[in-house]
């Protein structure tokens, strides 16, 4: 049985573009719930951080993209998003932190 947040976050990917496929949607989903990223993002939405697809919207044109996010994912940073702070999450995998970058930056 799945659970809320895990249905919540596989209802907002269903409207994902093209880029996002059905099995990347599964993989971002059970990423995002596994990693406990849910606690401040949602996809559409904003909680406390960023909505994902704005994060994926702003480094659209970023060839560095996936390697910066992965390793702010693990590291944390501040000031990118004005006065939001990402906390350092160093329990996420380095394969997690390279694969929820590319997942996120698949939803623009």
């Amino acid at each position: 049985m799945r659970s809320f947040a895990t249905l919540l976050l596989l209802t907002s990917l269903a409207g994902v573009g093209d880029h996002a496929h059905a099995d990347d949607r599964e993989l971002l989903t059970e990423l995002l719930t596994k990693n406990n990223c849910t606690a401040c993002h949602f996809i559409d939405k904003r909680k406390y951080g960023p909505k994902l697809k704005d994060v994926a919207a702003k480094y659209a044109n970023d060839e560095s993209a996936v390697e910066k996010l992965a390793a702010r994912i693990k590291a944390g940073s501040t000031g990118v998003w004005g006065q939001d702070v990402m906390p350092p999450q160093p329990q996420v995998s380095d394969a997690d932190a390279l694969a929820l970058a590319r997942y996120v930056l698949s939803l623009h």
